[in-house]
């Protein structure tokens, strides 16, 4: 596996050189990541706040830094896979590789304005 860089929601295409333009294997993931959901709260995964951050590598590799709501969440051991599993089905992804962490804990101020809407929190 190769080195990943990670794009921040502030940074563009040119701002990270892989050699290849991720934007839309981006824009896929992100659609992809919309079909999975918390099994406690109707919203899915994105608009939740779950997923920080996107690596991506060289190699067509892809990192993905998510969180759970809870560490004792009951999908704890199955989301990551469920993640991995929808990453690694965009064309142009060669392997998928999901990092769970806790540090910035997940909070209801990550939710996306239309997930906050949904759950009748706007």
């Amino acid at each position: 596996m190769s080195d990943f860089d990670f794009q921040s929601d502030t940074q563009t295409q040119q701002d990270i050189d892989v050699g290849y333009d991720f934007i839309p294997i981006r824009t896929e993931m992100i659609e992809k990541l919309k079909t999975l959901f918390d099994p406690e709260i109707p919203v899915n995964i994105y608009d939740l706040g779950l997923i920080y951050q996107f690596g991506f590598a060289k190699d067509h590799g892809v990192c993905i830094k998510m969180t759970l709501t809870t560490p004792h969440c009951p999908v704890a051991q199955s989301l990551p896979v469920d993640v991995k599993t929808a990453v690694e089905s965009v064309p142009g992804v060669a392997y998928a590789k999901v990092d769970v962490v806790w540090d910035p804990p997940w909070s209801s101020d990550r939710m996306s304005d239309a997930a906050k809407l949904q759950l009748g929190m706007l």
